[in-house]
Parts: C-alpha cells; sequence; structure tokens
C-alpha cells in the first residue's frame, strides 16, 4: 500500500511517519518551506526522511509571510512564552496559522493521485494541539469528504484515506509509541522560534518537554531554556 506522509519534521509527524511504516506501507513524504520563522524544522524533516528510507522526499516551497496573520510567518508578532498547558487550551493562539493544514492536505492530496496512493497520513491531534481548529476530528472528517468529492480516485470509489493516528493520543502516549517504533527522537524538531537550538519556552516546546518529564524521559534535544 502507497501512502503519502506529511512530515515537518518534529516528534508528532515523525511518529506518524514509523506509524505509517509499521501499518506496511510503502511512504513518500512531503514538507513545506512556507517561510516559517521555524524553517530549521526542515533540516530535522529531511534527516527523519532518510533516516526512514522514505521512497521519495519532497518540500514544496510557497510564501504564506507576504500574508502574515500569524506569529509563525510574522516576525514582528511576538511568540506566546511560558504558558501554562491550561492556558494554551483555553484559545486558539496567534502561532496558528490560517488555513494551514488545509493547504497542506491539498497539497498531499494531489500529489497523493497522481502516485495513486491509497492513504494520507497526518499527525494533528485533538488533546495537545494548542487549540488550533484544523487539528480536530470533524475538520479532518470535513476534509474527508473533500478528498472522496474532489478526485478522481474518489469518484470512482477509491477515495484516498486520511489517516489520523495520533488524533486522539495525549503528548506522553505518541512518545511512548514513538518509543516502540523507533523514532529517532534526536533528529527531531519541535520549537518554533527559528533559533538553532530550542527555546524551550514557547509552546511547542513547553508541550514537548512536559510529556518527556512526566514519562521520566530525558528529552536528547538540547534547550536554551529548560
Amino acid at each position: 500500500m502507497l501512502a503519502v506522509v506529511l512530515l515537518s519534521g518534529g516528534l508528532d509527524s515523525a511518529t506518524v511517519l514509523y506509524q505509517a511504516k509499521a501499518d506496511g506501507c510503502d511512504c513518500s513524504c512531503i514538507s513545506f518551506d512556507y517561510q516559517q520563522r521555524h524553517r530549521r524544522e526542515l533540516e530535522s524533516a529531511k534527516a527523519i526522511a532518510q533516516s526512514a528510507a522514505v521512497l521519495e522526499h519532497q518540500i514544496i516551497t510557497f510564501d504564506l509571510s507576504q500574508w502574515g496573520g500569524s506569529a509563525l510567518t510574522d516576525c514582528s508578532i511576538d511568540l506566546p512564552s511560558d504558558r501554562s498547558l491550561t492556558e494554551m487550551a483555553q484559545t486558539i493562539p496567534i502561532t496558528y496559522v490560517p488555513a494551514r493544514n488545509t493547504i497542506f492536505l491539498s497539497f498531499a492530496l494531489a500529489y497523493a493521485e497522481t502516485r495513486s496512493a491509497q492513504r494520507v497520513y497526518i499527525g494533528v491531534n485533538a488533546l495537545d494541539y494548542s487549540g488550533y481548529p484544523d487539528c480536530r476530528l470533524d475538520y479532518i472528517q470535513a476534509m474527508q469528504e473533500v478528498f472522496r468529492l474532489g478526485t478522481k480516485q474518489g469518484r470512482e470509489g477509491q477515495a484516498i484515506s486520511i489517516i489520523t493516528p495520533l488524533i486522539n493520543l495525549k503528548k506522553t502516549e505518541i512518545i511512548q509509541l514513538g518509543n516502540h517504533l523507533g523514532v529517532p527522537w534526536e533528529q527531531t524538531w519541535s520549537c518554533y522560534a527559528g533559533g538553532n537550538i530550542a527555546c524551550g519556552v514557547c509552546d511547542a516546546c513547553q508541550l514537548r518537554i512536559a510529556a518527556f518529564t512526566e514519562l521520566g524521559m530525558q528529552d536528547p534535544v538540547p534547550y536554551l531554556k529548560r
């Protein structure tokens, strides 16, 4: 079975790639350079794709920074930092990039159909997700209908399935799954800040550090502040 995996280079997407391989899929990956401030993640995506021996890894380039609207695409907007996990869950944060997963899934769908793939894997999570609207089950269900209605494969009864292995897992459970699958955590990158060393205080770092700490594990990625 052929699958397309959305690979950001982060902890979640790396786990999803290794899960797709465990599911018996031959995997091709796509990553996105959308002029995000944390483009350092693309180096990790390349390393993870190589470690997983994927069939193909493409990096798609376009520019969302010209529109702004997010702290991840507009460096003049301060990143939230040192927030509690409770605070993160209360509102949709300024790190939300408008329609990002819709854009990503559209590229993945087009790519998958050209390869006659049966699945698209994405690492969305409805629990430890910083409140993003495009990481929730109802959104994925709606996009699955788009996949069915908007493609030749779908109209011919062979719709490409969106697979979300992590959607109902806590971050600790994702790490436990990744441990079982052999995910190389040292190659992953979660930080939003855009430096060469993870900041340790942005939402993504906070979620990651808290999960490793809860499990009594040492995160192999170094941080400026912990």
